[in-house]
């Protein structure tokens, strides 16, 4: 019997608030049906009540409306530190108890969320199956006779089946995404250095990112918000932008372009309800008005194979290297078999792998030129336990298709879940940004979900409207322009070098009027809004990198700014205008209608 118990974040904050529960309440009874669960092999160590009581009693000290995670029982994959719990890395011999929890498990606790406990991996992280584990292979939330998907395997069953709001996994490989795919989860794999990774047991350590499993968009959001930040003591750490930021998380809106792959290039490997469920996916997203182009994923594929046919195999060694050394029965026999190996690469093959990857990533950039993102298969093909176990290898590197490029080229990805098959499976999509673009991708995916909606992971209950607030692509700005930056005009390159595009020749509301300023050259006109005797001007309407636009506006000489204007269609945009002391001098040119005619027939619309 599944839970049916809503276990977003919202949900579990209203119920505490209403006082129907308690955050006690709830750990007792995620104890107690995670006994009904035993034989999923979702838990390594599952916390019991005196181990889970300090972080309880904290909560009394804790202000509900300051701490955004108040009360929120939370899974962690166990190659991560939680301070006075073993961490095994799914190897009994590895295992070491910590004195601290990693950073990014201090920062969800300081939030006030509550650990359930740690959770079944692929050993070392390493595989993207769920069934490499001396704890057993960890089972579907769905069906128990398929794989979870791995490495992040009882991270991401824990939160379908209600045992948690959200957990912590890891992605360098696809861990963090494939394990959604299969378990209806929304799985968000940051930028790189986005998340701490000190208490991380590395898989390898310049690729690795702790990744986050969730029942919505708005959940990762809120937990990515609390999870992030910088962190010194981690050389691979990144700070996070403004255009990153949680502000700028919400529900697309606007046009939306995404790339695909070729029919040639899909790989379904024989799985033809999983082939028919993305065929419905596209269908949908085309019939809600979502552009679809299709892209060549050949260097993609190709930037894949380097992570295990390349010489990153040798970080996994690295971190494996002690106990392959003494103690090497105790590692997993497909797993050592993958990493022994990595001791054998020179330094003159990663040099060349790395000449090749900087090749590929601007082939790859190029072709997601224009696009809002990619959009692939999260996995081509959901294996039984059975037959993982029989083709350990192969099968796994099929998984990895549409994944293992990801971290190798410095992007970031969302795996959001879009139909079940005929079977009753869970299939999903990804979304591919470069990096720093997580707050993008996830309000992307937030808008696919409510095109595609679905229940919440295995909780047989149907998912609440997204509370987040509508949103556009805050890469770009749209800029109007009136005068000497139109396209053609002497200052159009002040928007073109910055990286500008014309996105539409249109007219303001009939609220405006034009003039000419005294002096020059360049000429340059005035736009001044006059509700009264106005009149509708022609202008162009530029999209510009929000990057580039602090130092367009500091060229803008006085009297001209940069304020609000209306559109013939109601819109405002920012755009050209001007102070009303500048006028002295100038020509009123409204009856032109606009710049370009006043300039070819000056002699007659004065």
């Amino acid at each position: 019997m599944r839970m049916k118990t809503d276990m977003t974040i919202k949900a579990l904050q209203t119920a505490y608030a209403e006082g129907r529960t308690t955050p006690a309440q709830v750990m007792a009874q995620i104890r107690q049906r995670a006994a009904e669960y035993e034989k999923r092999n979702i838990w390594i160590h599952l916390l019991s009540r005196a181990e889970q009581k300090p972080w309880l009693d904290a909560l009394a000290d804790k202000d509900p409306a300051r701490h955004p995670l108040w009360g929120i029982p939370f899974a962690i994959k166990d190659n991560i530190d939680l301070a006075g719990i073993p961490t095994t890395a799914g190897c009994p011999a590895f295992a070491y108890t910590p004195e601290a929890s990693a950073q990014v498990v201090q920062q969800l606790i300081d939030a006030g969320a509550i650990p359930v406990g740690k959770t079944n991996l692929d050993q070392f992280a390493t595989g993207l199956n769920g069934t490499r584990s001396p704890y057993g292979p960890c089972r579907n939330a769905f069906d128990p006779e398929y794989i979870s998907g791995g490495s992040s395997s009882g991270s991401a069953v824990a939160v379908a089946l209600g045992l948690a709001s959200f957990s912590l996994g890891t992605d360098t490989a696809g861990s963090g995404r494939v394990p959604a795919c299969f378990n209806n989860l929304v799985g968000l794999k940051p930028t790189k250095g986005l998340l701490s990774s000190t208490g991380l047991v590395p898989a390898c350590r310049s690729l690795d990112c702790i990744s986050i499993f969730a029942l919505d968009t708005d959940d990762a959001d809120r937990v990515l918000a609390c999870a992030e930040g910088f962190d010194p003591r981690d050389g691979y750490s990144r700070r996070n932008r403004f255009d990153n930021s949680s502000r700028q998380y919400g529900l697309h809106t606007g046009p939306l372009r995404l790339g695909i792959l070729a029919d040639d290039q899909l790989r379904f490997f024989g799985d033809r309800d999983y082939e028919q469920a993305y065929r419905q996916t596209l269908t949908a997203l085309e019939q809600a008005g979502v552009e679809l182009v299709t892209i060549d994923y050949a260097p993609f594929d190709e930037a894949a194979r380097l992570l295990y046919e390349g010489p990153w195999v040798a970080e996994r060694y690295i971190a494996c290297e002690p106990l392959l050394k003494r103690q090497p029965d105790a590692i997993h026999p497909v797993v050592r078999a993958i990493v022994e190996p990595g001791g054998e690469p020179r330094a003159t093959d990663l040099f060349r792998a790395q000449y090749r990857l900087q090749e590929l990533r601007l082939a790859c950039m190029a072709q997601m030129e224009g696009l809002d993102c990619l959009l692939t298969p999260t996995a081509g093909r959901l294996f039984t336990v059975d037959e993982m176990l029989a083709e350990p290898i192969l099968y796994n590197a099929q998984l990895g298709y549409y994944t293992n490029f990801m971290n190798l080229l410095d992007m970031t990805s969302v795996a959001v879940p879009t139909a079940f098959t005929a079977r009753g499976l869970p299939f999903g999509v990804t979304l591919v940004g470069d990096h720093f673009s997580d707050r993008m991708l996830l309000s992307i995916a937030n808008r696919i979900r409510q095109i595609l909606p679905l229940p919440l992971g295995a909780l047989e209950i149907a998912g609440s409207a997204t509370a987040a607030p509508p949103c556009r692509d805050s890469r770009y700005t749209e800029l109007l322009v009136c005068g000497a930056h139109l396209e053609g005009q002497p200052l159009n390159w002040q928007l073109t070098e910055r990286g500008g595009r014309l996105k539409a020749c249109t007219t303001t509301a009939a609220s405006y009027r034009l003039y000419a300023l005294a002096g020059g050259p360049p000429q340059r006109p005035a736009l001044v809004r006059d509700e009264q005797q106005g009149a509708a001007i022609e202008v162009e309407i530029w999209s510009l990198p929000t990057a580039e636009l602090g130092s367009f506006v500091a060229a803008i000489p006085a009297p001209l700014g940069i304020g609000k204007v209306e559109l013939a269609d109601g819109r405002w945009v920012s755009g050209f205008i001007c102070e009303a002391s500048g006028l002295s001098g100038a020509t009123d040119i409204t009856a032109c209608g606009g710049w370009r005619v006043w300039l070819q027939s000056q002699s007659t619309c004065s």
